[in-house]
């Protein structure tokens, strides 16, 4: 498989038939790739440092509230897939976060799995940068 291929999304399964969780799980690399790239275009540091930056912005806490600052701008599609997130059923949850920031957590990831998957990249900048402006 070639990184043409992976990019195209050619493979994924119809949308509507994925999880909240497997919208989460690749929601998570798409916000994680995300904040380590705003990360690196404020200049060049020690990897040490950069990985402290990029986990106060990719832990649950954080991820709750950009979570909180972008539901108001969400449209009723996108408002039913963050509650499907936020409502699944969560089997383990990191020691260091609890369970309502790790649900928050998860929804938002979802919604942002999920915009990946539809190819809206335009909504999908909007949220990324909303969440992380939240965090700056």
């Amino acid at each position: 498989m070639d990184i043409n291929s992976i990019l195209s999304k050619e493979k994924i399964p119809e949308i509507n038939t994925l999880s909240p969780l497997t919208l989460a799980f690749l929601g998570d690399s798409v916000y994680e790739m995300f904040v380590r790239t705003k990360i690196l275009s404020m200049g060049n540091r020690p990897a040490n440092e950069l990985h402290k930056i990029a986990v106060g912005y990719v832990k649950a806490k954080a991820q709750a509230t950009a979570a909180h600052k972008i539901l108001e701008t969400l449209s009723e599609e996108e408002t039913e897939i963050y509650k499907r997130g936020r409502n699944t059923n969560i089997h383990t949850v990191p020691k260091n976060a609890d369970m309502a920031d790790y649900r928050h957590a998860t929804a938002l990831e979802a919604l942002i799995g999920y915009l990946y998957i539809k190819g809206d990249e335009k909504r999908l900048s909007e949220i990324l940068n909303l969440a992380f402006d939240e965090l700056s």
